[in-house]
């Protein structure tokens, strides 16, 4: 599974993006997506996941601003943010995993196979 992920952008406060995650592969729907971040200094840290039955699961510093959906017809999962803020710039990385059974695990970025290249996401205050 090879993932390219995109849309990042700089944005002010209070501001929304739209991220794309586009995988290649025939098996996109039996894998577990999600949406890990990391800022300068910082160590990568889990924001969304969906899996493969559409079950989501969000980071308390994102629930209820950003959300993660997927179309299996595109191979391709977003990740809507809105309501945007300066702690919130980080690099975004989409991933893909096939054994990911627990909501634990699934914020695990170690459990997961496959990663994109990162698209940087600025907001400026």
């Amino acid at each position: 599974v090879q993932l390219q992920a995109s849309g990042g952008g700089l944005v002010q406060a209070g501001g929304s993006l739209r991220l794309s995650c586009a995988a290649s592969g025939r098996t996109f729907s039996s894998y577990v997506m999600g949406w890990f971040r990391q800022a300068p200094g910082k160590e990568r840290e889990f924001a969304a996941t969906i899996g493969w039955r559409g079950e989501l699961d969000y980071a308390d510093s994102v629930k209820g601003r950003f959300t993660i959906s997927r179309d299996n017809a595109k191979n391709t999962i977003y990740l809507q943010m809105n309501s945007l803020k300066p702690e919130d710039t980080a690099v975004y990385y989409c991933a893909a995993g096939l054994s990911v059974h627990t909501y634990s695990s699934r914020r695990d970025p170690s459990e997961y196979d496959y990663w994109g290249q990162g698209t940087q996401v600025t907001v400026s205050s």
